[in-house]
């Protein structure tokens, strides 16, 4: 017999289950639509003859009223929100009917396919493949999809603002002025505070992160006997799955405080909100990802060549510096290059510890803002996404993915460069 029974029965769950779930995806994805143009006839005809922003806004108010979603009644809307939930429970009914129906025919034309003689491991791994390669196309048109959006919207900004101004301009300030003889009425769009800001404060993190992680992951692995690993290395992860609005929280009310007494006791003009709190608290942060990565790296490496080292004559440092860390070099610039993106992705930390204000200085001192935490402010509220203030944080956007790609590039040349090949 060319396949197990286990395969007859996977191929009865196959063929039974994926038209269903087929159905009930695309039953989701026409539905609303459906249920709206239906809806639109029981409007008020004052509605119905308004604008389509309108009658968007009075469906909304039906279906929240349909749902009991808070919202006071509307008498005009009552016949509207009577005929949703009837439809509603029409609607359910019919799905769950056609789906049942559909199952049992899968069922009963599955049953009838199935023959002693019949190849159903085939077909069950060339359906496994069909979905294996649609989960995998999925995650890359979701990838394309996203890059194409930012890429338009930016390409609609850099045609009202010049893309020279916004990436060599030292002034950001892109509110609209309320009448047209204010100063800056149309806004200013120069990025490189945020860019500096960015810059400053990933790199105070990683100066705090990279050497605290790696000497943590060395002597982890390294020197720490196991009862110490044991409890070692899960109470620094615990870092890792702290929430970043703790951390904030703990930026903003404990260590910006901290540096700006410090600083005044030395005579320092230390701002309330700085990079450089916002820098340390982040370095902590990403102690992890460093640690836990790197810790992984370095006891993959494989115990001949330490005890091949030992064997020459070598001591325990000189086997790590020479030995173990060259090896796991790959890993480690690995490591570190994720510690710079999340890093440079971090967005509460920096709005609660360094503010907002767009400053062009390499003083850690003083306040900075990044590229993330403007993207949050200009897309926060009501927002005409026409206007050059909300493309602005597609372009940035566009910039961050960039400098991501180009930092994925660099550690995968570093990577081929010094990996290792083991038998």
């Amino acid at each position: 017999m060319h396949s197990l029974p286990t395969h007859y029965g996977a191929l009865m769950s196959l063929w039974t289950g994926l038209p269903a779930l087929l159905l009930l995806l695309i039953w989701s994805l026409v539905e609303p639509g459906i249920v709206d143009s239906l809806l639109v006839s029981q409007l008020p005809t004052a509605i119905q003859e308004g604008s389509a922003t309108d009658i968007q806004l009075a469906l909304s108010t039906v279906h929240n009223l349909a749902i009991n979603a808070g919202v006071t009644a509307d008498a005009t809307l009552m016949p509207a929100v009577n005929h949703l939930r009837d439809l509603q429970s029409r609607i359910n009914l019919l799905q769950g009917g056609v789906i049942l129906a559909m199952l049992f025919i899968g069922i009963a034309l599955t049953w009838r396919r199935i023959q002693p003689e019949m190849r159903a491991r085939s077909e069950v791994e060339t359906i496994v493949r069909g979905l294996l390669f649609a989960s995998s196309a999925v995650a890359v048109l979701t990838t394309v999809g996203i890059l194409a959006s930012v890429l338009y919207e930016a390409w609609m900004f850099f045609g009202k603002v010049n893309a020279l101004e916004f990436l060599f301009g030292t002034t950001w300030s892109p509110q609209v002025a309320l009448r047209a003889d204010q100063s800056g009425s149309s806004g200013s769009f120069g990025a490189i505070p945020l860019f500096t800001g960015t810059l400053l404060i990933s790199a105070i993190a990683m100066f705090i992160a990279v050497p605290v992680g790696l000497m943590a992951a060395i002597y982890l692995s390294e020197y720490a006997n196991s009862t110490v690993r044991q409890y070692a290395k899960p109470a620094l992860e615990i870092l890792a799955g702290i929430p970043t609005v703790v951390y904030g929280f703990f930026a903003a009310l404990t260590v910006a405080p901290f540096i700006r007494e410090l600083g005044e006791s030395m005579g320092l003009a230390v701002s309330s909100e700085s990079a450089l709190a916002a820098g340390l608290v982040m370095g902590i942060m990403i102690i992890p990802f460093v640690s836990s990565l790197s810790d992984d790296v370095i006891n993959a490496v494989p115990q001949s060549l330490r005890d091949g080292s030992y064997g020459l004559g070598a001591t325990r440092s000189e086997t790590v510096k020479q030995v173990v860390i060259p090896a796991a070099l790959p890993g480690i610039v690995g490591a570190v290059m994720l510690a710079v993106s999340r890093a440079i992705g971090e967005t509460m930390i920096v709005a609660m510890a360094a503010g907002l204000a767009a400053n062009l200085t390499a003083n850690p001192l003083d306040s900075v803002t990044t590229v993330t935490v403007q993207i949050v402010t200009l897309l926060v509220g009501d927002q005409e996404f026409d206007s050059p203030k909300t493309l602005a944080a597609f372009a940035l956007g566009l910039v961050l993915f960039l400098v991501t790609l180009a930092l994925n590039f660099v550690a995968l040349k570093v990577v081929q460069k010094y990996r290792e090949q083991y038998d």
